[in-house]
């Protein structure tokens, strides 16, 4: 049995290599790392003093990642994704208060951002203000 290739896979289907692209998976990864530092310091209760570089690395480069994804198309703001990272920094704005729960709402966090980059386009792409997924040139979004 011969296995059917992958529409994805013929480069004239791809979505196109742009440089937005390629400033977007380094700096969504540069977000991980240093999140990542971030929370775990949170975890192992590392003196808070210590934690404001990572902390402000996180902010920097999820600030970066929003004009990332939402330029040029503002529409980001009112699709699922956007609207689940707007939820992530409501959370993240309560933790000064919530401070002895902050470890629970870091991974309520993750878990958001885990499930918003996991699940199907269909969800994800979806606008609530227009009730319909974004048209594209090929066959998805690329960023």
């Amino acid at each position: 049995m011969k296995p059917t290739a992958n529409p994805a896979d013929k480069p004239n289907t791809r979505p196109p290599i742009t440089l937005a692209r390629g400033l977007n998976i380094s700096f969504r990864s540069l977000h991980l790392g240093v999140s990542g530092v971030l929370v775990g310091g949170h975890v192992f209760d590392v003196p808070r003093q210590h934690l404001f570089l990572w902390l402000y690395l996180t902010i920097a480069t999820g600030i970066v990642m929003v004009g990332l994804e939402s330029w040029p198309r503002w529409r980001w703001w009112h699709e699922s994704r956007g609207l689940m990272t707007v939820f992530k920094v409501f959370l993240m704005i309560w933790i000064p208060w919530l401070w002895p729960v902050r470890v629970w709402l870091l991974a309520a966090i993750i878990g958001i951002a885990s499930i918003g980059s996991h699940m199907p386009a269909r969800y994800r792409y979806y606008s609530w203000i227009e009730r319909c997924l974004p048209s594209y040139s090929h066959d998805g979004p690329s960023t």
